[in-house]
C-alpha cells in the first residue's frame, strides 16, 4: 500500500539510522512482530542471545502484548513500513519515543505518548509493557543500524 493522506502515520519522517539502538529495535521488532510467523522467533532469539531463556520467553511475550494491544485497542489503525525499509514513518517515530520515555522513566510523557495511540483506559497498561521492553532493549545494549537495506515505500496498518 502506499502512502497517501489517509495513512499519513505512514509519512516518512526520518531514517533508522537517526534512532538510538533502543529506538531502532522498537521499530524493527514491531516491523517483524506484524510479519509474523518465523519473524516472530527472530525477536526471540535476539532476546534469548542476551537473557536467559524464561526471561526471554517472558520479554517476546511482553512485546507480544504491547503490539496486541496496539491493534485491539488502537485509536486507528498503526502504520508502518515493511521490514526491509529504511525509512521511519510517523507512527513508527511516535512508538519508538513512547517506548524510550518509558524506559526513562519519564512515566507522564510515555501515558501521554500512549494516549494517541490507544483508548485512554489502556494508555498505563502499555505503559508498563512499554517501561519492561524499553529497560530490556538497554540493558541489550543494541546499535543503531547502519546498513539498512534501500526503502521500498510500502507502508501497512497493523490489523
Amino acid at each position: 500500500m502506499s502512502c497517501t493522506h489517509r495513512h499519513r502515520g505512514g509519512a516518512p519522517v526520518g531514517y533508522l539510522t537517526e534512532l538510538t539502538g533502543p529506538e531502532a529495535a522498537s521499530v524493527i521488532y514491531l516491523r517483524l512482530w506484524c510479519e509474523g510467523g518465523s519473524r516472530k522467533q527472530e525477536i526471540f532469539g535476539d532476546f534469548a542471545s542476551v537473557f536467559e531463556c524464561q526471561q526471554a520467553e517472558h520479554l517476546t511475550q511482553a512485546f507480544g502484548e504491547l503490539c496486541r494491544m496496539c491493534v485491539q485497542h488502537g485509536r486507528r489503525p498503526l502504520m508502518r513500513h515493511s521490514v526491509q525499509c529504511k525509512c521511519l514513518g510517523g507512527d513508527e517515530a511516535c512508538f519508538a519515543n513512547f517506548i524510550s520515555y518509558a524506559a526513562d522513566g519519564e512515566r507522564e510523557d510515555a501515558l501521554l505518548m500512549a494516549t494517541l495511540m490507544v483508548r485512554p483506559d489502556m494508555a498505563p497498561l502499555l505503559t508498563s509493557l512499554a517501561t519492561e521492553i524499553g529497560l530490556a532493549f538497554k540493558q541489550m545494549r543494541l546499535a543503531a543500524p547502519s546498513a539498512v537495506p534501500t526503502p521500498t515505500h510500502q507502508h501497512a496498518t497493523i490489523h
